[in-house]
């Protein structure tokens, strides 16, 4: 197997950066330190530190997009309405499928996301593009209509819960690393709870004023 490129040596470096140390903890230098590559790398292939940040989150988040929108679509096919538990299934899912339990790939993903939404730096908030919104504003809508008592402000902020929820879980069962934690029958449990538990959030009554 040839070895990686440079650019891929470079996003494999940002991206075990960025998800242990945040946007602004991370430098340039650190990046192409890592990597085995010189500074004006990062300029040739990316342009700035904030476009291989975009360039290093779409690449872990557009395959759980990708798969959240194939699993809409298998639904809507069969209904114009699924039930709120088929949503959250539909969005949750890939998560965990990108997130297995045990893998360290699957924990920096994990990490990452939790840093992409808790992280301050206007960088880290605005790396989103037309591909990232499609997805959101499909979901926002079908949950919209399984849930027609809620804002779409509060639709948004439950939704922002699923991913905190599950990247957090995921991120604490591979610290914990006992064995119990990393089968894959408890990592098969754990998805449940999940569902259970954030349909249950998602389908709470509006909060009241």
């Amino acid at each position: 197997m040839a070895p990686p490129d440079t650019r891929t040596q470079i996003l494999d470096a940002a991206e075990h950066l960025f998800a242990e140390r945040g946007y602004r903890g991370t430098s340039v230098r650190a990046i192409t330190d890592l990597a085995g590559a010189n500074l004006a790398a990062v300029g040739y292939h990316f342009g700035s530190k904030a476009e291989l940040l975009a360039a290093v989150a779409r690449r872990v988040i557009e395959p759980i997009n990708a798969a959240q929108c194939a699993g809409l679509d298998r639904l809507l096919a069969r209904t114009p309405d699924p039930a709120v538990t088929e949503l959250v299934e539909a969005f949750a899912g890939p998560l965990f499928d990108e997130m297995p339990a045990g893998d360290e790939g699957g924990a920096r993903t994990s990490r990452l996301i939790v840093t992409i939404l808790s992280d301050p730096a206007e960088e880290v908030r605005s790396w989103t593009g037309p591909a990232e919104d499609t997805v959101r504003e499909r979901y926002l809508a079908a949950f919209g209509r399984a849930l027609p008592g809620l804002s779409p402000e509060e639709l948004r902020f439950r939704m922002r819960g699923i991913l905190a929820v599950t990247a957090v879980d995921r991120v604490e069962v591979y610290q914990q690393r006992s064995p119990a934690c990393l089968s894959p029958v408890a990592g098969e449990a754990a998805r449940r709870w999940a569902i259970t538990f954030l349909t249950a959030a998602m389908s709470a009554p509006p909060t009241g004023t």
